[in-house]
């Protein structure tokens, strides 16, 4: 299996598979490369169906006509920033509260890939698209990075948690998978 290896200041092992099919395997600087190829190799079945999946989204997207995308504006997008910040601030303060979790700040952000993310110093980031998607599809992003404070990374423990405070958080994450490919696709490059 191929991939690319990257050492850098983090905590744990991750893998990214990036949009031309390509692994990066990252790893702490204190880590050594045996137990990142372990944890990579480990990993073996997600990647592969992962892979397929991918394959079958491109294979999709060749085959369907499809209208063009627009990109959003500047303005679409400074306008989305200002109803996040609306909208997801307060919901991550209330849900924060009833978790008992503290964060540090909250950014928002326009992200190609991600819709939210946690970082080790508890800051939270969530992308400004999310104001378009349902409010249980919101509610569950922000569950989910609010229990990487207790959890960073996607174990069971982890999942548990938010089952905890979402229990619908299934349904909600397929829903996401369904809504994200047609909006993200509109982030201009």
């Amino acid at each position: 299996m191929e991939y690319t290896f990257i050492r850098s200041n983090r905590r744990t092992i991750g893998i990214t598979i990036e949009r031309d099919g390509s692994i990066v395997l990252r790893a702490p600087f204190l880590c050594s490369k045996r137990r990142a190829e372990e944890f990579l190799y480990s990993k073996q079945d997600w990647i592969r169906r992962t892979l397929k999946k991918m394959e079958r989204q491109r294979l999709m997207a060749e085959a369907e006509p499809t209208d063009p995308i627009v990109p959003f504006t500047k303005d679409e997008l400074d306008e989305l920033g200002k109803r996040a910040r609306k909208i997801l601030v307060p919901m991550t303060e209330e849900i924060a509260e009833y978790m008992g979790a503290t964060y540090g700040r909250i950014a928002i952000r326009t992200q190609r890939s991600r819709w939210g993310s946690c970082s080790s110093k508890g800051n939270l980031n969530f992308n400004r698209l999310l104001v378009l998607l349902p409010e249980n599809v919101q509610r569950y992003v922000v569950v989910h990075e609010l229990c990487h404070l207790k959890e960073m990374n996607h174990s069971k423990k982890f999942w548990a948690e938010v089952a905890k405070y979402q229990p619908t958080y299934k349904a909600d994450r397929k829903q996401l998978k369904e809504l994200e490919s047609g909006l993200l696709a509109r982030i201009p490059r």
